[in-house]
């Protein structure tokens, strides 16, 4: 299904992504480890205390709160027994935005950008709407920004802000960096327990994403969503001039072997992120620029969270 007529679709603004906001309530974000923030949330933490969920009983020790004593395990065992609790703690959750200059191309309804700066305002409303904090991290060839996690409505407009002021063809550039510095960067930003959300369109792949994400993944949940363009997996039969930033040629989709050419590194492109976020175990989606991008988040994170639609 086609997304809603939400702007023009080369430049996102901000009404648009707020315009988000009252579809996005009844989502859910994925949650498969433990939350470590160091704030009260919905999320079961690693931490044990006061809480809302009992956990277990054990053996009273000098300075446990005496409010929380186990009267009825210490009648019964004669000795003296506290109630432990499992503390709830809120979940930062980042989303990081690839913004090479590749994606900033599309040709049916809408850029790659701003389908990823429409599904990143979706995330951010849906966390916000749960609880949890949202920051993002935009990245592109030769500079960065983070935003660090924040709750409420501010923090989810922050990023969206981020997203309005960051995603602009002008700020396309012919420079290229592999998407494994992003995610070096990422590590030494992102606090362990955060849910991690990758958008990109993946032209930026090298063997390094593989250590990076392997070690991203072992204390935080990560999910991979790529971006595409319909054009990028078939091309209707005609001759279309290509380059890849420093020699040009002519593609001949008329011709068996160029199409079969193409469809083939269609293939490589779609193939090596998927493969390589499913090998370290993490969750894994595509969103097209013909796509409804809080409809697709909606089915995904269903498949996600391993719940029935």
């Amino acid at each position: 299904m086609s997304a809603p007529d939400l702007g023009d679709g080369i430049e996102l603004s901000a009404a648009e992504l707020i315009a988000l906001r009252p579809r996005c309530h009844a989502l859910t974000l994925p949650m498969h480890r433990p939350a470590a923030s160091a704030l009260a949330g919905n999320y079961r933490s690693r931490f044990r205390g006061r809480g809302v969920d009992f956990v277990e009983s054990r053996n009273y020790q000098p300075g446990d709160d005496i409010r929380n004593m186990d009267w009825r395990v210490t009648a019964r065992t004669g000795r003296a027994h506290t109630k432990v609790f499992q503390e709830e703690r809120e979940r930062p959750v980042l989303v990081l935005i690839d913004a090479s200059a590749s994606l900033f191309f599309g040709t049916r309804h809408c850029l790659k950008s701003v389908a990823a700066g429409r599904l990143a305002a979706a995330i951010a409303w849906t966390a916000v709407t749960r609880g949890d904090r949202i920051g993002a991290f935009f990245f592109a060839p030769g500079e960065h920004r983070e935003l660090r996690p924040a709750g409420g409505r501010r923090g989810a407009m922050r990023v969206i802000k981020g997203l309005v002021d960051w995603l602009v063809p002008s700020r396309a550039q012919a420079e290229v960096e592999p998407l494994s510095l992003a995610l070096q960067r990422l590590r030494h930003a992102v606090r362990p327990g955060s849910l991690v959300l990758v958008l990109s369109d993946f032209y930026g792949l090298d063997e390094d994403c593989h250590r990076h994400l392997s070690r991203l993944r072992q204390h935080n949940d990560v999910v991979g969503c790529q971006l595409l363009d319909p054009a990028e997996e078939r091309l209707p039969g005609g001759r279309y001039p290509i380059s890849d930033g420093q020699e040009n040629s002519l593609l001949d989709t008329a011709l068996a072997a160029d199409q079969e050419r193409f469809l083939g590194m269609s293939e490589q492109h779609l193939g090596a992120p998927r493969a390589m976020f499913q090998r370290h175990q993490c969750g894994w989606f595509t969103l097209r620029t013909t796509d409804d991008p809080v409809e697709v988040l909606g089915r995904e994170l269903r498949v996600l969270t391993g719940r029935k639609s």
